[in-house]
């Protein structure tokens, strides 16, 4: 005895849990689709964790002259790191004059940019792949350009990550020997008189930015293992595996 068939009713479910709004979301099982997620995610992480950083430094002044009380002095500064725009006001021990007012020394804004630039762009263009790659999927096999072109961007944007991870992580120790107490201290010259005592205050918590270096990296890696699967989908490779096959197969004829 036969056992009954499946009506086409009872097929829709399973069809539209493997296809909605038009997706077919089990191409993300594969590794070419969950690694575009992996690449859309730890954009959103690298370019956010650098472009939302904010920091503070500071320090004490205390005039020897008892009439004086201790003045704290504290900065703030964030992206774009262009710390020789941020001014902060040094008291004056001598005279009428009671504040000066100084700048941070430095400007790490091109690293800090270019990073957070290439996480956007890597963000935008590993949405449209996915996109493309869920929806338009025949377009890989049909169409020899596309993987071509994805294969080509794809080391482009490997190479921008390595580029502009190290330039960032660079640009953060700088940063960082910028925006340390000391600094701050040593560019006052209230300091460096008998007149006045001054202390470090607290050092700047610079998590998030070492977090987003460790992003830059992650990307990197994740672009560069990405080269490899669009890879398998060029002509190139399937040249290549024809190739192989057929030598195999020769070699078994003479057999």
């Amino acid at each position: 005895m036969s056992e009954p068939t499946a009506s086409a009713g009872d097929k829709e479910p399973g069809q539209q849990g493997r296809r909605l709004f038009g997706l077919r979301w089990g191409r993300l099982e594969e590794p070419l689709g969950f690694i575009k997620v992996l690449q859309w995610l730890f954009a959103i992480f690298a370019f956010g964790s650098c472009g939302s950083f904010s920091g503070e430094t500071g320090a004490t002044v205390k005039c020897n002259d008892d009439l004086k009380e201790m003045t704290a002095i504290s900065v703030q500064f964030g992206y774009p790191f262009r710390l020789s725009r941020i001014p902060f006001e040094m008291p004056v021990c001598e005279g009428n004059t009671t504040k000066r007012t100084l700048h941070l020394m430095g400007d790490f804004s091109a690293p800090s940019e270019f990073f957070v630039t290439l996480g956007v762009f890597s963000f935008l263009y590993s949405m449209a792949a996915l996109v493309i790659y869920l929806r338009f999927h025949s377009l890989y096999t049909e169409n020899k350009r596309l993987p071509f072109a994805d294969f080509c961007v794809s080391v482009s944007f490997t190479f921008f990550w390595l580029v502009a991870a190290a330039a960032w992580g660079k640009g953060l120790s700088d940063v960082k020997g910028a925006t340390r107490p000391s600094s701050l201290i040593a560019a006052m010259s209230v300091c460096h008189l008998k007149q006045a005592v001054c202390n470090a205050g607290a050092t700047p918590a610079m998590g998030l930015a070492n977090i987003s270096v460790l992003f830059g990296f992650i990307n990197f890696i994740l672009w560069a293992g990405n080269c490899w699967f669009v890879f398998k989908e060029t002509s190139w490779h399937v040249q290549a595996t024809n190739k192989e096959n057929s030598a195999e197969q020769g070699a078994i004829d003479k057999q």
